[in-house]
């Protein structure tokens, strides 16, 4: 009985772990055929030959071609936001050498948008926004929420301690993402050309500065360091 016990539930795990692979074969494929051919080009048969599953187990792990494609743009976008949260770990809590630490990690949250994956992902929201008009705000509330109300918490916690001047510190997070990324579509041509390390640089320190400039304590300005 014992023996039988454990022969099934060894059967049950082997299941388990063999659903889930099956899910992140069939996830990965979807990925690379949407991106590649868009949502109205791409098919099931496609996604199912990359993938190395038959049509069926597709429907039965993830249901039709629409239902496929939100989970693909979802998961990818809690992932991405779970990169730039993991950043944002290392958010200074004093002024010592506020500029420099708020530039590099600066660098990491804009390197977790900038690669060739999430740009992908996010030409392919844009090209189907009138066909899921939902899923922008799906994207929104499961990602980029998260992220403002994780910064804006730092930033807060810094201008509690007198180190920033900030009444809004959720207007506050959203200004610091928009300026050390906005130069990004540019440098980038949204994301089909390699961008230049220095553009990028020059790009992500002058939107620290601008932003420490515009919330430093009314009791003196945090200026820049000197340009290399």
């Amino acid at each position: 009985m014992v023996e039988g016990t454990k022969r099934s539930t060894t059967r049950t795990a082997g299941d388990t772990r063999g659903r889930i692979d099956k899910r992140r074969a069939i996830l990965a494929a979807a990925e690379a055929v949407f991106t590649r051919e868009g949502y109205t080009l791409a098919g099931i048969d496609a996604i199912a030959a990359e993938a190395g599953v038959s049509k069926p187990t597709i429907y039965n792990h993830l249901g039709g071609k629409e239902s496929l494609f939100r989970t693909v743009v979802v998961e990818a976008a809690i992932e991405s936001s779970g990169r730039i949260l993991a950043a944002l770990e290392a958010f200074p809590t004093d002024a010592e050498e506020l500029h420099p630490r708020l530039t590099a990690i600066a660098h990491r949250v804009v390197q977790c948008q900038a690669g060739e994956k999430g740009w992908a992902l996010q030409r392919l929201v844009y090209a189907e926004a009138a066909r899921f008009p939902d899923l922008y705000d799906t994207i929104r509330e499961g990602g980029t929420v998260r992220i403002i109300d994780a910064l804006a918490g730092r930033l807060a916690r810094l201008a509690h301690g007198g180190h920033l001047d900030i009444d809004d510190p959720v207007t506050a997070a959203n200004q610091f993402l928009a300026l050390i990324s906005g130069d990004l579509p540019t440098l980038t041509a949204l994301g089909t050309r390699p961008v230049d390390d220095a553009a990028l640089d020059r790009a992500v320190t002058a939107g620290v500065t601008t932003f420490l400039r515009a919330f430093a304590p009314r009791s003196g300005a945090i200026t820049a360091p000197p340009r290399r």
